[in-house]
C-alpha cells in the first residue's frame, strides 16, 4: 500500500459533479487498488476575478498546511495540470524529497505555459524536477520533449482511461424512452465545456446544412455554461439560423447520465479547436457511437483510421459533410465503431491505473524509498 497525495486545480463536489471527473475516477480506482490517497484539490468551477483570487488561495493555503503537518508521510505526490498544481508537488519535494509525478492535459501546455516567460519556465522547472511526467496525447509528449528538454526516457504517453462500467452500449430505442426524445429522429450530442476552445460554435454553425437532408433532427448540448457571454452569442445565432427547435441545452449532467446521451445519440461530435486528448470521445465510442471530430490534439491520432470521422478545425461546412456521411452511411458507422473498439480497449481505465502505479513504484525506488 503506497499512500499518495493527488493535488488538483479541477476535482468534482455534490455542486459540480463534472468538474474534473477524470481526477476523481483515477483516485477512486487508485483506493480501489488498496492505496492510501488524499486530495488536495479545488472544486469550485466559478470564474470571475474575486472567486478566483479566493479559491487559489484557500488552495495554496491548505495544501501548504498538509504540507508542514504531514508532507513527510507520502510516498508520492501526483499533480494533475503541470501549472499551478505542479508547484504545490514541487514543494513537498523540495521540502522533503518526495517524488512526484505530473499529469499533463493539455490547457496547462496549449494555454498557460504560453501565457508569457514567467509561466514558461516554472512549467519547465516542474516537468524537470518531476520523477515522471504523463501526458494525455502525442502531440503534448512533443511539447514536453521539444520545448522544455525533457528526457523521453521520464515520459508516458496513456489517456485517463475510460470506465467501462459507466460507459457502455444500451439498445437506442429504450434509452431514448428513458431520456424522453423521439425514438426515430437523429439525435446529435456534443459533451463538454461550453466554450469557444471546444468549437461548438462551427457546429452550430453547420447544423443548417445538416437540417437539409434531417429537417427533424436534433442537437443535444449536454456540459456547463463556462463563458455566459458566448453562450449568449451561441443562443443569439442559433435564432437567427432558425435552429430554435434543433438545438436543445441540457446543462451538466453526471457521468451516468451522460453516458445514456452518448448511448442515444446517432453521432457524437467534438470539434475543438485545442484538444490535449478527447477522452469524452473515447466514452461515446466505448458506448458504440460513431465520433466525429477535428484534426487537432490527441483527437488526431484517436480517430485516425477509421476509427472515426476527421475534419479540419474552423470549418463547418466540412464539419457538416462528415456528419451527414457518418448519419447516411450506416455501413461505414458501423465499421467505424467496430475500429473504434479497439481504441476503447487501448484506453481502459483499469489498465491505466496500472500503468500510474507502476510510474509510482518507480519513482519511489530512484528516490530510495
Amino acid at each position: 500500500m503506497m499512500r499518495i497525495l493527488v493535488i488538483s486545480n479541477m476535482y468534482p463536489s455534490d455542486q459540480a459533479p463534472t468538474f474534473g471527473i477524470f481526477v476523481k475516477n483515477q483516485v477512486e480506482a487508485l483506493m480501489n487498488k488498496g492505496n492510501q490517497v488524499d486530495v488536495a484539490a479545488i472544486t469550485n468551477p466559478n470564474m470571475g476575478r474575486k472567486n478566483v483570487m479566493k479559491k487559489y488561495s484557500s488552495w495554496i493555503l491548505g495544501t501548504f498546511r498538509r504540507l508542514l503537518s504531514g508532507g513527510k508521510s507520502y510516498d508520492v505526490i501526483h499533480a494533475h495540470y503541470a501549472f499551478p498544481s505542479g508547484v504545490l508537488a514541487r514543494w513537498f519535494y523540495k521540502r522533503f524529497g518526495t517524488p512526484y509525478v505530473v499529469t499533463c492535459h493539455g490547457g496547462d501546455l496549449n494555454k498557460m505555459a504560453k501565457k508569457g516567460r514567467f509561466f514558461h519556465n516554472q512549467t519547465q522547472q516542474i516537468l524537470q524536477d518531476a520523477a515522471h511526467v504523463i501526458v494525455v496525447g502525442h502531440d503534448l509528449e512533443q511539447q514536453v520533449t521539444e520545448d522544455f528538454h525533457i528526457s523521453s526516457e521520464k515520459v508516458s504517453v496513456f489517456s485517463m482511461g475510460v470506465d467501462r462500467s459507466v460507459f457502455y452500449p444500451r439498445p437506442k430505442r429504450e434509452v431514448r424512452a428513458t431520456l424522453e426524445v423521439p425514438p426515430d429522429e437523429k439525435h446529435l450530442l456534443f459533451v463538454g465545456n461550453m466554450i469557444e476552445e471546444k468549437g461548438i460554435g462551427d457546429l452550430i454553425e453547420a447544423l443548417p446544412h445538416v437540417k437539409q437532408r434531417f429537417p427533424s433532427m436534433r442537437l443535444h448540448v449536454v456540459g456547463p455554461a463556462k463563458q455566459e457571454a458566448y453562450v449568449d452569442g451561441l443562443k443569439q445565432r442559433i435564432q437567427v439560423l432558425g435552429l430554435k427547435e434543433q438545438v436543445h441545452f441540457h446543462g451538466p449532467k453526471s457521468q451516468t447520465v451522460v453516458a445514456e446521451w452518448m448511448a442515444a445519440a446517432d453521432v457524437f461530435i467534438l470539434p475543438s479547436h485545442i484538444e490535449g486528448f478527447g477522452l469524452v470521445a473515447v466514452e461515446a465510442m466505448a458506448c458504440e457511437t460513431a465520433v466525429v471530430g477535428t484534426n487537432t490534439g490527441g483527437l488526431a491520432h484517436l480517430l485516425t483510421d477509421g476509427a472515426g470521422a476527421l475534419t479540419e478545425p474552423h470549418q463547418p461546412e466540412s464539419l457538416a459533410e462528415n456528419i451527414l456521411d457518418v448519419l447516411e452511411n450506416d455501413d461505414k458507422r458501423g465499421a467505424m465503431i467496430e475500429k473504434a473498439a479497439e481504441r476503447v480497449d487501448a484506453n481502459d481505465a483499469d489498465q491505466m491505473t496500472e500503468n500510474v502505479l507502476a510510474i509510482y513504484e518507480a519513482a519511489q525506488q530512484r528516490n530510495g524509498k
